[in-house]
């Protein structure tokens, strides 16, 4: 047991890493225009994270397992931490790095090292939703932006009410998004993990039933919440602040729009409908909050006329999402070969 709480900590590194950088980006707008209190703001993040994880988190797993099967526990271990290293340096820099594109290169680091085939098809499918996501989430913000503003000026709204609408709805969108976060990106925490740890099945009684998959979610998830609540707020402040100044009903738009995002690429019962009724559906691929927020006040700044975007920021925030996979590529591959050679750990079961 104390085995594998041991290598299992990479994991809750990554997870505390995840709500460092990504998830409080769900509600890193309103912290920002101070509609609501950075405090509150982790308190329903870190509740909704935990109960989106464990009842929705299994999606995106299947993904990320196909990319790679990661199939011992000291590979799993090295996987995870090269991810959560990757975005830790990220994060010491204030950048709303992709915690999806470093777990995806640090598999592909697992892959050249063991010489195993990285599937292309799976891999353009979860590199395309890195640029998707960011894009829809833009072009859903400049639609609720112009029907928001719509609604103000023919229903003339009294100022004092609508900063009370505006409270309420980012608190209520938050928490969606927050949801729809632990769904969708409790796979980059302990996705790896699902082929090499088996826990016991935890009954709760009266509400549910625990399997092994989702005890471990449960643990990523709490290790999300833990990054949340103590390292959270300067990337809120760089989404929030630095990339485009906005208004607090911007800052709900924002909320929303990425949400919207992060929701269609993680509810597998979505899918499901979409593709009984013979439509198109969206990949169970994770996402990054990051990059659905940026996107979601990049499309706010287009919708007022661009002006008072701040391109450099946003240049150094791209530059962060290329170097992060990278970055996560070759620490996986250096920390593999010390893990083989030096501890004399198995790293695949293949070989």
């Amino acid at each position: 047991m104390l085995r594998t709480l041991f290598f299992i900590s990479s994991g809750i590194f990554l997870g505390w890493s995840l709500g460092a950088n990504n998830a409080a980006n769900i509600f890193g707008t309103a912290v920002a225009t101070k509609m609501v209190r950075f405090k509150t703001a982790a308190l329903i993040t870190s509740i909704f994270i935990v109960l989106g994880s464990v009842i929705s988190g299994s999606g995106a797993t299947e993904t990320l397992g196909a990319l790679g099967a990661v199939d011992t526990l000291p590979a799993a271990f090295i996987v995870a931490l090269s991810a959560a290293v990757s975005v830790f340096w990220m994060t010491k820099f204030g950048l709303p790095v992709s915690t999806s594109q470093a777990i995806v290169g640090a598999i592909i680091g697992w892959n050249f090292f063991v010489g195993a085939s990285t599937d292309p098809a799976i891999l353009s499918k979860i590199v395309g939703t890195w640029v998707l996501s960011p894009i829809f989430s833009a072009i859903i913000a400049v639609i609720f932006y112009f029907i928001i503003q719509y609604i103000i000026k023919n229903y003339k709204i009294h100022l004092l009410r609508l900063d009370h609408y505006t409270r309420i709805g980012l608190i209520i969108v938050g928490a969606f998004g927050a949801y729809s976060l632990g769904a969708n990106n409790i796979a980059n925490v302990m996705g790896v993990f699902t082929k090499s740890i088996h826990f016991g099945s935890i009954e709760i009684e009266g509400i549910m039933d625990l399997g092994s998959t989702q005890v471990l979610f449960l643990i990523g998830s709490l290790s999300i919440a833990l990054g949340v609540f103590t390292y959270s707020k300067r990337v809120m402040m760089t989404v929030g602040k630095q990339i485009f100044k906005i208004s607090p009903v911007a800052a709900f738009i924002t909320v929303l729009s990425s949400s919207t995002v992060l929701f269609l690429f993680a509810s597998k019962s979505l899918k499901m409908w979409l593709t009984s009724h013979g439509l198109p559906s969206f990949p169970l691929v994770p996402v990054s909050a990051s990059q659905a927020v940026v996107g979601a006040v990049i499309g706010i700044g287009l919708a007022k006329g661009g002006r008072n975007i701040n391109y450099k920021k946003l240049l150094n925030i791209a530059l962060g999402w290329i170097v992060t996979p990278i970055l996560a590529i070759l620490v996986c591959y250096i920390a593999l070969f010390f893990m083989q050679n030096v501890f004399m750990q198995p790293i695949s079961l293949a070989g």
